[in-house]
């Protein structure tokens, strides 16, 4: 497909339109499936991109952090924004840097520098992100297909582990001093309709609330996740579970990449194509469940993720010394009217 005279439709005149897009894209690139390359026949288009911030942005009173067409599902983040997102290497954000050159419909000259500086903003920070990424995909797999087939005390047990798994993660994420106490065990229930339910103890002292606010929001997402999969349409329903499975497989792909090679490549080789066109076709579902030979191509993925984190050479953080330095230069030249 001509991505590019796609824009030209009326359907993209936002893009040319728009104060805060037009000439001050930086960046703009197909993405979901067809830049992954598992698209088929009737699949979305989706893009993403990044556009300068206005001065007003930078030395004023305005903000703006992204742009998004729900109707196109086209989101353009801002310089600044962007760059905070891939500093943590953000799955759904570092991509827009790992396209091929033809999946790219807009690269102004300071995208190209932003592209030719993309290995400034990889660290073993990827870890934490594909990996935090991944293990919301697999509790999505796992709830669902949970939902179907445990008695309700069991599903209460298997959301605590997952809930478990959430705080865990959590408390890596924290300062130490931030790091909470809290168990979760199962009791009988005080919750009508429930035979037994999760309950929490915590003691907390001088807690702020926005870390606490972040941890409610944190489990609750967990329980939420569960709580949206309801009464199953089976044929529609397996169908996003091997969409979630392929893409389980493939942030554990886009991870390794990044920890064992320092390369972002979004579009994935033919090689790897082949298995998550398999997964997402449903050669691994099987009476309304995934099968047990899935879950040994995720562990075997999840195995290579930890070694390539513990062989890594990547630096534990990025150099912010020189991503400062190219921020600056970027949004100098905004505010001087050289660019923009």
């Amino acid at each position: 497909m001509d991505f590019k005279k796609l824009l030209d439709t009326p359907e993209y005149d936002f893009l040319r339109m728009s104060p805060r897009l037009g000439s001050r894209i930086m960046l703009l690139g197909v993405s979901g499936s067809h830049g992954y390359g598992t698209n088929r026949e009737g699949s979305d288009i989706d893009f993403r991109g990044v556009t300068l911030n206005f001065p007003s942005d930078l030395i004023g009173m305005t903000s703006f952090e992204q742009y998004e067409d729900r109707k196109t599902d086209t989101v353009v983040y801002s310089f600044n924004k962007f760059i905070k997102l891939i500093l943590e290497c953000n799955p759904n954000t570092i991509e827009i840097l790992g396209l091929d050159d033809d999946q790219y419909v807009i690269q102004s000259p300071v995208g190209k520098e932003l592209l030719d500086r993309k290995g400034l903003f990889l660290s073993k920070r990827a870890a934490t992100s594909f990996g935090h990424f991944a293990e919301a995909q697999l509790r999505r797999l796992q709830n669902a297909i949970a939902r179907d087939t445990l008695p309700q005390t069991s599903r209460e047990e298997h959301i605590r582990n997952s809930v478990n798994h959430a705080l865990e993660d959590f408390n890596r994420r924290q300062p130490e001093e931030f790091a909470t106490d809290a168990t979760l065990y199962i009791d009988k229930a005080v919750t009508e309709g429930l035979e037994t339910e999760i309950f929490l103890d915590a003691t907390l002292r001088h807690y702020p609330l926005r870390r606490y606010n972040d941890l409610m929001n944190t489990l609750h997402s967990v329980v939420r996740d569960y709580d949206k999969i309801g009464k199953r349409n089976h044929k529609k329903d397996d169908n996003h579970l091997n969409k979630h499975a392929m893409h389980l497989v493939r942030l554990f792909m886009m991870g390794i990449d990044i920890l064992e090679k320092g390369e972002i490549r979004t579009h994935r080789s033919e090689e790897d194509l082949r298995l998550l066109r398999s997964v997402r076709n449903g050669d691994y579902m099987k009476d309304n469940t995934l099968m047990p030979e899935f879950f040994d191509i995720v562990a075997d993925y999840e195995r290579r993720f930890h070694e390539a984190e513990e062989r890594s050479i990547l630096p534990d953080s990025p150099d912010m010394e020189a991503v400062a330095a190219f921020v600056e230069s970027v949004n100098r030249r905004v505010v001087t009217g050289e660019i923009g």
